[in-house]
This record gives structure tokens, sequence and C-alpha cells, in this order.
């Protein structure tokens, strides 16, 4: 968090351009309506009402931060997980307490963002009476961008730990094979009445997975130090560095290579999931039909536990002033505190709208049509899902008159 240009956070990178290249024209989209298309989707596709909102709205948390490797430009993989019979849409996960602070939650293959939910939940229920609540997930999937969770905990008042394992994509340092997850570390803590609240979240490897297909979904060329392509080499190329054989590069050699080593102990080892390169992922296209078995590690904190909590936030103020007031390297303009920058995307956004390139907004559509949706043109549509000239397809309650005008057809049939 020292520039406008790098951090701590792997996935503030999101809000910087990939590479150094020409970019492709922006819609954009309100966050409500934004997550009404994403609710709708996903309820045509059988997932009960209550758990699309709820998939819906971590979706969207994670586009309005800047997130958009993570955001709904996930759920065409999604969806092809639950028409192949590989994602459960309509199961529910259950807890299972061990001891009055310890459980864990079987996620019976729905989506990860309930099972993290439900387990975030019962951590937070544990910390408010006993200090501290830990939950071990099992036969989860891919819960979206992990700060949602952390956000959860913070809107409890709690300190948090948020961990899982995912898909292999990294080698183990000094190898080139994948066996290790770009498994994000997300952590959490209330911030004090001058300051910002404490959010991390970050992957071990130098880049997460996700930018590598938004590169590749966007035409963008990648930095050359995030992966090798199949034959070994440093690669630019978005489609070279997913091809097979292809790895992702660990931040900090050895060091990223152990965090993810962590991230399977805990979250895979511990809870009895896939491990050790077991999981399947979301865009893993020769098992599309196979369980992904996610496991994920969860942790809720009261932050009075040593002090009080007014104490603990003027703590928190004096770091974070500390921190973001601390002298400044050479052509760096301002400092930030971890997770402040997605929270400033996330003020802009709410304000400016959610962008989306063109084939962003087609892959939706392509969903809709699939499901054989209503087809809107966009000055119909436009209090639903303003694309600002795209076409959008969107299954709305809302009443909808002729827009007056005699509007050509799509491009896409």
């Amino acid at each position: 968090m020292a520039t406008t240009t790098t951090s701590s956070n792997t996935a503030q990178s999101d809000l910087q351009p990939t590479h150094t290249q020409q970019t492709e024209p922006k819609h954009y989209v309100t966050a409500t309506n934004a997550r009404l298309l994403a609710s709708n989707i996903l309820k045509a596709n059988n997932v009960p009402s209550q758990s699309a909102d709820l998939i819906a709205q971590r979706l969207i948390a994670a586009d309005l931060r800047g997130i958009d490797t993570h955001g709904m430009a996930r759920l065409p993989s999604y969806l092809a997980r639950i028409r192949s019979g590989a994602l459960s849409a309509t199961a529910t996960p259950t807890f299972h307490p061990i001891t009055p602070c310890v459980g864990q939650v079987d996620g019976h293959n729905a989506f990860g963002h309930l099972c993290a939910h439900l387990g975030m939940s019962k951590a937070i229920e544990m910390a408010q009476t006993y200090g501290i609540g830990m939950v071990s997930v099992k036969r989860s999937n891919h819960f979206g961008m992990s700060a949602w969770i952390v956000q959860q905990a913070l809107d409890a008042g709690m300190m948090s730990l948020v961990f899982t394992n995912s898909s292999p994509a990294l080698p183990a340092w000094g190898g080139r094979e994948k066996i290790l997850g770009v498994s994000p570390i997300a952590c959490g803590a209330p911030g004090g009445t001058k300051g910002r609240d404490f959010v991390l979240d970050m992957a071990p490897s130098v880049a997460a997975r996700g930018k590598i297909h938004k590169a590749k979904r966007r035409g963008e060329k990648i930095p050359w130090d995030w992966a090798l392509d199949g034959e070994g080499k440093r690669t630019d190329d978005p489609t070279k560095a997913l091809e097979e054989g292809s790895v992702m590069l660990p931040m900090g050699g050895p060091k990223g290579s152990g965090l993810s080593v962590m991230m399977d102990v805990f979250s895979g080892v511990l809870s009895g999931s896939n491990y050790a390169g077991g999981v399947i992922g979301p865009y893993d296209e020769k098992n599309v039909d196979k369980e992904a078995d996610v496991g994920h590690f969860l942790v809720a904190i009261k932050p009075d536990l040593f002090m009080s909590s007014e104490e603990f936030r003027s703590r928190m103020d004096v770091l974070y002033q500390n921190v973001v007031g601390s002298k400044k390297m050479d052509g760096v303009d301002r400092i930030y505190f971890p997770g402040e920058i997605e929270q400033l995307e996330q003020e802009k956004r709410e304000r400016e709208g959610i962008p989306l390139v063109e084939a962003e907004v087609e892959a939706l559509n392509a969903e809709a049509r699939r499901l054989e949706l209503p087809r809107w043109c966009w000055r119909q549509v436009e209090a639903v899902l303003p694309f600002q000239g795209s076409y959008a397809l969107a299954q709305t309650a809302l009443r909808t008159a002729s827009c007056g005008q005699r509007c050509p057809p799509t491009n896409t049939g």
C-alpha cells in the first residue's frame, strides 16, 4: 500500500491496467441493477431465491471494490458447473458444533459463498460468547473475493482470519508442476474513528489467477513476471499463461510457495476437503463434471478481549495515522492502509457505476439467451441494466413499455 501503483494487497492491482496498452471502451452499470441481473440469472438456474440474492450481493461486492476478477464475470463458470452437475444449485450447507467455540460446516457441494457465509456467521456467534470462534468448512466451492467475508466480520465488530485452498496453479518453489493453489490470505480488524478498517486480501502468487482470465477476456497483455507458459518460459500472453503445463509464479519465491502450503494445511488437510493439488477449479474444462471439494478456515475474534473496545480502536487509529503518514519514497504520492484503495474504489463505483467491457457484457447476455430470458434493447432495459448502448438481457419483474423506437436486432442472434 505504499504507492498508487503498488501495494501489499495483491487484489489492489486489479485497479491498475495489466499492461501498457489501449484499453477497450467501458460500459457502466449500477450496483443495484447488476445485483438484479446476477440474482435473476442464478434463480433461472434453480438457485433458491434467498441464496441467489446472497450470492449476487457477494459477487457485486467484488465488482464495487474493483476486484473484477471475482465479481459477476465469474457467473458463466459457476453456471457451467451447475449444468454439468459438478456444483449443486440447491444444496444447503449445514453446521456441526465440535466444542463451544469450534465447529465445522459441511457445504454439501453448495456455492462457496453460502458455505463461507454460514461459517463466518457461526464463528461470529461463538466469538460473541467465548471471545473467539473457529469454523472449518469442507465440500465447498469457490467463494469469490475473500474480503467480503472479512467485511461480514467487520460488520459485527469482529477481527477475522479467512483462509481457503484452491485448484493447483503454482509450483512448489524450484519446480514447474502445478501442485499448489493461488489461495488468498485474508484478515481484518475494525478501525478507529479517524482511520479506516484494516482489510488484507492477497494471493501468494505475483498476481491472482483471475487476473489472467480477465486479461484474456479483455484482449490485454499481462506483465512478464506473472506466469510461465507450457514450455516453462515467461510470457505476456494470457492465453499461453493458461495453456496446458503453464504455471503462475509465487510472490517472493519460496515465501509465496510456503504461504500457499500453509493455506492447504489449514483449509484442506484440517477440514478433510481436497488438498495437495486435488481441488477442482471453476475454470477447469477437463474436470467440469467433478465436485471441487474446496476447504476453508474461518476465525472471528472479539477485539476487546485484552482491553476495552474504545482503547483498541484508538490504537488502530494510531497505527493507521503512522502508516499513511510515514515518509514517502521518491515518486510516491500517497501511502495507503491495507484495503484502503478498494474502499476508495467502492465509493467511486457506487457513484459512477461498475465498468464492463463488451466481452463481459456479451458473456452475461449469452447466459440469458441460454435460459431463453426476454431480450431487451438497451432503451427498454435502461432502468434495469444501463449498459450505455450495449444490448443486455435480463429477467426482471419490472414492467417495461415499448421504447417507442425501432431498435436494430442484436448482433448475437
